[in-house]
Protein backbone atom coordinates (compact mmCIF):
# COMPACT_ATOMS: atom_id res chain seq x y z
CA UNK A 1 0.00 0.00 0.00
CA UNK A 2 1.43 3.30 -1.06
CA UNK A 3 1.71 6.34 1.17
CA UNK A 4 -0.83 8.23 -0.94
CA UNK A 5 -3.36 5.43 -0.61
CA UNK A 6 -2.85 5.33 3.17
CA UNK A 7 -3.41 9.08 3.43
CA UNK A 8 -6.60 8.89 1.35
CA UNK A 9 -7.97 6.04 3.43
CA UNK A 10 -7.15 7.87 6.68
CA UNK A 11 -8.90 11.00 5.46
CA UNK A 12 -11.92 8.96 4.45
CA UNK A 13 -12.11 7.33 7.88
CA UNK A 14 -11.79 10.68 9.65
CA UNK A 15 -14.41 12.21 7.38
CA UNK A 16 -16.75 9.34 8.07
CA UNK A 17 -16.24 9.67 11.80
CA UNK A 18 -16.86 13.39 11.62
CA UNK A 19 -20.06 12.87 9.67
CA UNK A 20 -21.25 10.21 12.12
CA UNK A 21 -20.55 12.42 15.14
CA UNK A 22 -22.29 15.35 13.45
CA UNK A 23 -25.40 13.30 12.80
CA UNK A 24 -25.38 12.04 16.39
CA UNK A 25 -25.08 15.59 17.76
CA UNK A 26 -27.94 16.81 15.58
CA UNK A 27 -30.12 13.94 16.74
CA UNK A 28 -29.21 14.57 20.38
CA UNK A 29 -29.99 18.28 20.07
CA UNK A 30 -33.47 17.47 18.82
CA UNK A 31 -34.09 14.77 21.42
CA UNK A 32 -32.85 16.80 24.40
CA UNK A 33 -33.91 20.24 23.16
CA UNK A 34 -35.45 22.41 25.87
CA UNK A 35 -38.04 24.75 24.51
CA UNK A 36 -37.16 28.32 25.51
CA UNK A 37 -39.93 30.44 26.94
CA UNK A 38 -40.55 33.22 24.38
CA UNK A 39 -41.31 35.62 27.24
CA UNK A 40 -37.64 35.55 28.21
CA UNK A 41 -36.61 37.09 24.90
CA UNK A 42 -39.38 39.69 25.22
CA UNK A 43 -38.08 40.73 28.62
CA UNK A 44 -34.49 40.88 27.32
CA UNK A 45 -35.63 43.24 24.56
CA UNK A 46 -36.94 45.84 27.04
CA UNK A 47 -33.87 45.73 29.29
CA UNK A 48 -31.06 48.31 28.83
CA UNK A 49 -28.44 45.70 27.92
CA UNK A 50 -25.85 47.09 30.33
CA UNK A 51 -25.09 43.63 31.78
CA UNK A 52 -23.78 45.43 34.86
CA UNK A 53 -24.96 42.86 37.40
CA UNK A 54 -26.75 45.45 39.54
CA UNK A 55 -29.82 43.21 39.52
CA UNK A 56 -27.83 40.53 41.32
CA UNK A 57 -27.73 38.18 38.34
CA UNK A 58 -25.10 37.39 35.70
CA UNK A 59 -26.52 39.83 33.16
CA UNK A 60 -29.69 40.98 31.41
CA UNK A 61 -30.44 37.58 29.87
CA UNK A 62 -30.02 35.82 33.20
CA UNK A 63 -32.24 38.40 34.92
CA UNK A 64 -34.91 37.94 32.25
CA UNK A 65 -34.78 34.17 32.70
CA UNK A 66 -35.17 34.48 36.46
CA UNK A 67 -38.11 36.89 36.10
CA UNK A 68 -39.97 34.61 33.71
CA UNK A 69 -39.08 31.20 35.11
CA UNK A 70 -38.35 31.80 38.79
CA UNK A 71 -40.59 34.74 39.70
CA UNK A 72 -37.74 37.16 40.39
CA UNK A 73 -39.01 40.71 41.15
CA UNK A 74 -39.74 42.58 37.93
CA UNK A 75 -38.29 45.79 39.42
CA UNK A 76 -34.88 44.20 39.93
CA UNK A 77 -33.17 46.24 37.19
CA UNK A 78 -32.37 49.69 38.60
CA UNK A 79 -30.64 50.77 35.39
CA UNK A 80 -33.76 50.36 33.27
CA UNK A 81 -35.77 52.50 35.66
CA UNK A 82 -39.54 52.61 35.75
CA UNK A 83 -39.74 52.34 31.98
CA UNK A 84 -38.27 48.85 32.06
CA UNK A 85 -40.39 47.85 35.06
CA UNK A 86 -43.56 48.99 33.31
CA UNK A 87 -42.63 47.15 30.11
CA UNK A 88 -41.79 43.93 31.99
CA UNK A 89 -45.03 44.25 33.95
CA UNK A 90 -46.92 44.42 30.68
CA UNK A 91 -45.19 41.29 29.42
CA UNK A 92 -45.76 39.39 32.64
CA UNK A 93 -49.29 40.66 33.20
CA UNK A 94 -48.44 42.44 36.45
CA UNK A 95 -49.62 45.85 37.62
CA UNK A 96 -46.82 48.23 38.55
CA UNK A 97 -46.59 51.65 40.19
CA UNK A 98 -43.69 54.09 40.05
CA UNK A 99 -41.63 54.52 43.19
CA UNK A 100 -39.35 57.41 44.10
CA UNK A 101 -35.89 57.06 42.62
CA UNK A 102 -32.91 56.76 44.95
CA UNK A 103 -29.41 58.07 44.25
CA UNK A 104 -26.07 57.48 45.99
CA UNK A 105 -25.49 59.85 48.89
CA UNK A 106 -22.09 60.24 50.60
CA UNK A 107 -22.46 60.00 54.38
CA UNK A 108 -19.14 61.71 54.98
CA UNK A 109 -18.08 65.32 54.64
CA UNK A 110 -14.54 64.74 55.84
CA UNK A 111 -12.30 65.02 52.81
CA UNK A 112 -10.23 68.18 53.24
CA UNK A 113 -11.94 68.72 56.63
CA UNK A 114 -10.19 65.62 57.94
CA UNK A 115 -6.48 65.54 58.77
CA UNK A 116 -4.09 63.15 57.01
CA UNK A 117 -1.96 60.91 59.19
CA UNK A 118 0.61 60.30 56.45
CA UNK A 119 1.23 60.95 52.76
CA UNK A 120 0.02 57.98 50.80
CA UNK A 121 1.78 56.98 47.60
CA UNK A 122 0.45 53.85 45.97
CA UNK A 123 -2.48 52.33 44.12
CA UNK A 124 -5.39 54.74 43.74
CA UNK A 125 -7.88 52.47 45.43
CA UNK A 126 -9.70 52.87 48.74
CA UNK A 127 -9.26 49.20 49.64
CA UNK A 128 -5.51 49.47 49.06
CA UNK A 129 -5.28 52.57 51.26
CA UNK A 130 -7.26 50.87 54.04
CA UNK A 131 -4.68 48.09 54.18
CA UNK A 132 -2.16 50.61 55.51
CA UNK A 133 -3.09 51.12 59.16
CA UNK A 134 -6.78 51.67 58.31
CA UNK A 135 -6.07 54.40 55.80
CA UNK A 136 -4.22 57.67 55.57
CA UNK A 137 -7.01 59.79 57.05
CA UNK A 138 -7.21 60.79 60.69
CA UNK A 139 -10.62 59.12 60.71
CA UNK A 140 -10.51 55.47 59.68
CA UNK A 141 -14.31 55.43 59.24
CA UNK A 142 -14.41 58.19 56.63
CA UNK A 143 -14.14 58.45 52.88
CA UNK A 144 -10.63 57.71 51.65
CA UNK A 145 -11.27 59.68 48.46
CA UNK A 146 -9.29 57.33 46.24
CA UNK A 147 -12.08 56.77 43.73
CA UNK A 148 -12.99 53.10 44.05
CA UNK A 149 -16.64 54.14 43.66
CA UNK A 150 -15.76 56.22 40.60
CA UNK A 151 -14.04 53.38 38.78
CA UNK A 152 -16.74 50.81 39.51
CA UNK A 153 -19.49 53.03 38.05
CA UNK A 154 -20.30 51.85 34.50
CA UNK A 155 -22.04 55.14 33.68
CA UNK A 156 -19.32 57.66 34.68
CA UNK A 157 -21.76 59.27 37.13
CA UNK A 158 -19.23 59.90 39.92
CA UNK A 159 -16.10 61.98 40.30
CA UNK A 160 -13.82 62.79 43.24
CA UNK A 161 -14.15 66.55 43.65
CA UNK A 162 -11.79 69.21 45.00
CA UNK A 163 -12.92 68.37 48.54
CA UNK A 164 -11.61 64.81 48.02
CA UNK A 165 -15.14 63.43 48.23
CA UNK A 166 -17.39 61.61 45.73
CA UNK A 167 -19.70 63.89 43.76
CA UNK A 168 -22.66 62.57 41.81
CA UNK A 169 -24.05 63.60 38.43
CA UNK A 170 -27.71 62.52 38.81
CA UNK A 171 -28.29 62.91 35.08
CA UNK A 172 -25.86 60.06 34.41
CA UNK A 173 -26.64 57.91 37.46
CA UNK A 174 -28.81 54.82 36.93
CA UNK A 175 -29.09 53.97 40.65
CA UNK A 176 -27.48 50.58 40.09
CA UNK A 177 -25.87 50.62 43.56
CA UNK A 178 -22.50 49.24 42.41
CA UNK A 179 -20.71 52.18 44.02
CA UNK A 180 -22.55 51.54 47.30
CA UNK A 181 -21.37 47.94 47.34
CA UNK A 182 -17.80 48.86 46.37
CA UNK A 183 -17.15 51.37 49.19
CA UNK A 184 -15.08 49.68 51.93
CA UNK A 185 -16.27 52.12 54.61
CA UNK A 186 -20.00 52.02 53.84
CA UNK A 187 -19.97 55.73 53.05
CA UNK A 188 -22.45 55.64 50.19
CA UNK A 189 -26.13 54.86 50.58
CA UNK A 190 -29.03 55.01 48.13
CA UNK A 191 -31.31 57.82 49.31
CA UNK A 192 -34.45 59.39 47.84
CA UNK A 193 -35.05 63.12 47.51
CA UNK A 194 -37.72 62.94 50.22
CA UNK A 195 -35.06 61.77 52.70
CA UNK A 196 -33.91 65.31 53.39
CA UNK A 197 -31.85 65.03 56.58
CA UNK A 198 -28.58 63.09 56.75
CA UNK A 199 -25.73 62.61 59.19
CA UNK A 200 -22.55 63.24 57.21
CA UNK A 201 -20.32 61.06 59.33
CA UNK A 202 -19.68 57.36 59.90
CA UNK A 203 -17.24 57.59 62.82
CA UNK A 204 -17.74 55.55 65.96
CA UNK A 205 -14.83 57.20 67.76
CA UNK A 206 -15.39 59.16 70.94
CA UNK A 207 -15.89 62.90 70.71
CA UNK A 208 -12.34 63.90 71.65
CA UNK A 209 -10.81 61.65 68.99
CA UNK A 210 -13.31 62.87 66.38
CA UNK A 211 -12.51 66.52 67.03
CA UNK A 212 -8.80 65.82 66.74
CA UNK A 213 -9.30 64.21 63.33
CA UNK A 214 -12.16 66.07 61.65
CA UNK A 215 -13.76 69.49 62.01
CA UNK A 216 -17.26 68.27 61.11
CA UNK A 217 -17.42 64.76 62.63
CA UNK A 218 -20.22 63.55 64.89
CA UNK A 219 -19.16 63.62 68.55
CA UNK A 220 -22.19 61.74 69.89
CA UNK A 221 -23.34 64.64 72.07
CA UNK A 222 -27.06 63.74 71.64
CA UNK A 223 -28.17 67.36 71.24
CA UNK A 224 -29.84 66.31 68.00
CA UNK A 225 -31.72 63.56 69.85
CA UNK A 226 -33.13 66.08 72.34
CA UNK A 227 -34.01 68.54 69.58
CA UNK A 228 -35.94 66.12 67.36
CA UNK A 229 -39.72 66.41 67.95
CA UNK A 230 -40.37 63.11 66.14
CA UNK A 231 -37.89 60.99 68.14
CA UNK A 232 -36.31 60.06 64.81
CA UNK A 233 -32.69 60.18 65.97
CA UNK A 234 -30.71 57.76 68.07
CA UNK A 235 -27.03 57.72 69.00
CA UNK A 236 -25.31 54.35 68.91
CA UNK A 237 -21.60 53.97 69.59
CA UNK A 238 -21.10 57.77 69.51
CA UNK A 239 -22.77 58.15 66.09
CA UNK A 240 -26.14 59.74 65.38
CA UNK A 241 -28.49 57.82 63.08
CA UNK A 242 -31.73 59.13 61.55
CA UNK A 243 -34.84 57.01 61.08
CA UNK A 244 -35.97 58.30 57.69
CA UNK A 245 -39.49 56.94 58.16
CA UNK A 246 -39.98 59.12 61.24
CA UNK A 247 -38.05 62.19 60.05
CA UNK A 248 -40.19 65.07 58.75
CA UNK A 249 -37.29 67.24 57.63
CA UNK A 250 -38.00 70.01 60.12
CA UNK A 251 -34.29 70.82 60.48
CA UNK A 252 -34.29 71.18 64.29
CA UNK A 253 -31.39 68.76 64.58
CA UNK A 254 -29.41 70.65 61.96
CA UNK A 255 -29.66 73.85 63.99
CA UNK A 256 -28.60 72.16 67.23
CA UNK A 257 -25.63 70.17 65.91
CA UNK A 258 -22.48 71.91 67.23
CA UNK A 259 -20.27 70.27 64.60
CA UNK A 260 -22.37 71.03 61.52
CA UNK A 261 -22.46 67.31 60.86
CA UNK A 262 -26.14 67.01 59.97
CA UNK A 263 -27.27 68.25 56.56
CA UNK A 264 -30.71 69.36 55.43
CA UNK A 265 -30.79 69.16 51.65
Amino acid sequence: MTADTLIIQSMAVLGGLGLTVGVMLMAASKIFKVEANPLVEEVVEVLPGANCGACGFAGCADFADKVVNENAPIDGCPVGGFGAVKAIGGIMGQDVSESEKAYPYARCNGGVNCVDRFDYEGIEDCNAVMMLSDGEKGCSFGCMGRGTCVRVCPFSALIINDKRLPELNPHLCKSCGLCVDACPNDILVLATASEKVHVQCRSHDKGKAVKAACTIGCIGCKLCVKACPEEAITVTKFLAEIDQEKCTGCGACVEKCPQGTIELR
